[in-house]
This record gives C-alpha cells, structure tokens and sequence, in this order.
C-alpha cells in the first residue's frame, strides 16, 4: 500500500534515488531547467489524475494550442482554441477513462476523433476485447499498437522535439485481474513509444499529473524541476557530494509537501481535488506574461467498480436541450 504524489514528464524527483552520478548535481539537473515565462516553449495542456480506494479522477483543461517553427526551429504560439477535447469514455460497458496531453492532432486528424475511432475497436464484438474477462494492461496494449499505427503513417512528421501522451485509467474484470484500480500512460517521444505504469494496483491514495506541471509541482512538492536545478548548482558551488546533495534535496522534499489526498478521500472529494489542481494551473497561467496555452473549461469524468464510468463536467459544441436522443458522444 503506498500513498503519494508523482508530477510532470519523467518524475523529475524519481533523481532522489539516484546514488552516484559522475556530475555534479547542477549538471545532473540542468537539463531540466526551463526559461520562467516562455510558455511557448513549454507543455501546453495540464491533466491530473487522482486515484484513491474508491475511484479514479481524470481531469483536463481545454486548451488547444497551435505552433508554428521558423527556419531555425524557434516555436512561436500563432493561435489557441479553447474548446478541445482531452478526456474520455474510452469504453460505454467498462470503467475505464482515457486522457491526453502533447501532440493535439496526428495531421489533420485529432487525438478527440481518433480516440473515438479506438473506442469502436474495442467496442466490437470481434474478441478485441472480452468484456467478461479483462485487464487495463490489455486495454493499454491494444491503445499503444492503435495510437503507433497512427502516429506511423503521419505524412509529415512535426518538428521534434514532439510527444504524445495517453493516459488510461480503470478497472479490469473481476476474472482473474482483480478490481484494484491502475493508471497507465502511453508515450510517442519522437516517434519512440513506451509505456509506464503510474499507479499500481497496491497505490491506494496518489496524484499524478502532466503538461505543464509547475504550478501543481510546486503547490505539492514546494518546489518543481527548475527550484531542482537551482538547488543542484548551489549544491555544487558549495562543493557538497552527490550524495549529500541528494539527501538535502529529499529532506526539503520530505519538509515542504503538501499532503493532499488520502486512500479513504470519498468519490466527490477527489472529484473536488481535482478540480482544483486544473483550475490552480489554468489561473497560474492567466497572470504570468506569455501566451495562455492552459486554459478553456475543465472536463472532469471518474470510473469506479460499481457505477462505472461518470462524466462529472463537459462541455458538448451542441446544446443539450436540441439533442436529446443524441447519447453518442466521447
């Protein structure tokens, strides 16, 4: 059983457990330094995904940022929508929730359409998927070989560096994978894909969170990867070893944060939580200088082993009150 809090691309803190590094501690973490209020530079969506013993939370911004290269690769933000698709029913019979962050389209087609195309092919009852006997695993499997196939037959590929992020979260089958939820994400770095685990089965109480991070970061953590940097190169300016460096990094980590979620957290507290954390970063971004790139309305949906999947908040380009038989949408 383990409670706990894991943010941004990579665990920028998972370096904690580093031991020896022939660097020093501010090279070790310089590379995770970004420039403060270049926003155009940064991850442009935040999603947070809260899982405590009773249900999983995904929640997400709406913003959808376009960009645009020059000749010597320098991004410049040209235009932003806000009204984009990021979290979905990946399944209408199974607890099981979907969201995105990165790459917002594989050419003209984006990740909302394609992630709908992917609910049908799980959906048919050809044997992708037994309903009566399944795990998230297979579902995560099946999304990675989906989303690759995609992402391989893009014409032209963006400019690098590029991600794509797909996070799914949910319960499998009561027949033999036990009903304890877990949250997966799938990775495209570059044309690289990967897969991690974010929470385990056994993690009763963890958030976990992607984009842009700061403002979460530094909210839980009180401090995020650029505060690690810093730490790093006055470390090294003081001449301190790696390894004490890294435990005076785990001792502010272990005395600044912030403790949030707990396993028996009830279904609409969690809910609330993650509200929250969306809005903090959706405000954070409103007043620092730069291009709003995280922003729009929060969509919010939750699965849990007895009522499934529930959309908590979102948004439709269609009134609800005109599309009353309408019951087909992500």
């Amino acid at each position: 059983m383990s409670t706990g809090f894991r943010g941004g691309a990579g665990d920028v803190l998972s370096l904690l457990s580093c031991t020896e590094s022939p660097l020093g501690v501010g090279r070790l973490l310089y590379q995770l330094r970004r420039p403060s209020f270049e926003k155009a530079d940064q991850a442009m969506t935040v999603c947070v995904a809260i899982k405590v013993h009773d249900c999983i939370v995904f929640a997400a911004d709406s913003a959808s940022t376009l960009v645009s290269f020059s000749e010597n690769d320098q991004s410049t933000v040209t235009n932003i929508w806000d009204h984009g698709i990021k979290v979905f029913n990946l399944h209408r019979k199974l607890p099981i929730v979907a969201m995105t962050a990165g790459m917002g389209h594989f050419g003209p087609a984006s990740i909302s359409d394609l992630t709908k195309d992917l609910r049908v092919e799980l959906s048919k009852d050809n044997g992708t998927l037994d309903t009566d006997n399944y795990s998230v695993e297979k579902v995560v499997d099946y999304a990675l070989d989906f989303f690759k196939k995609k992402y391989d037959a893009i014409a032209a590929k963006p400019s690098s560096p590029h991600t794509f992020e797909f996070w799914i979260g949910g319960y499998g089958s009561v027949g033999g994978f036990g009903t304890r939820g877990k949250i997966w994400k799938i990775s495209i770095q570059d044309g690289e894909a990967m897969v991690q685990e974010l929470v385990k089965a056994d993690d009763d109480a963890m958030i976990v969170w992607g984009g842009q991070n700061k403002a979460i970061s530094r909210l839980i953590h009180g401090f995020d990867s650029e505060a690690l940097s810093v730490f790093g190169e006055v470390f090294d300016e003081l001449g301190l070893s790696q390894k004490s460096s890294l435990q005076a990094i785990s001792r502010i980590k272990q005395q600044c944060q912030t403790p949030l979620v707990d396993s028996t957290m009830p279904v609409q507290d969690a809910i609330n939580l993650a509200d929250f954390l969306v809005d903090v970063t959706k405000r954070y971004f409103a007043f620092l200088p730069g291009a709003n790139v995280v922003g729009g309305e929060t969509d919010i949906a939750t699965v849990t082993k007895h009522e499934g999947f529930k959309w908590i908040k979102r948004k439709h380009y269609y009134p609800d009150h005109l599309n009353r038989r309408d019951l087909d949408h992500a």
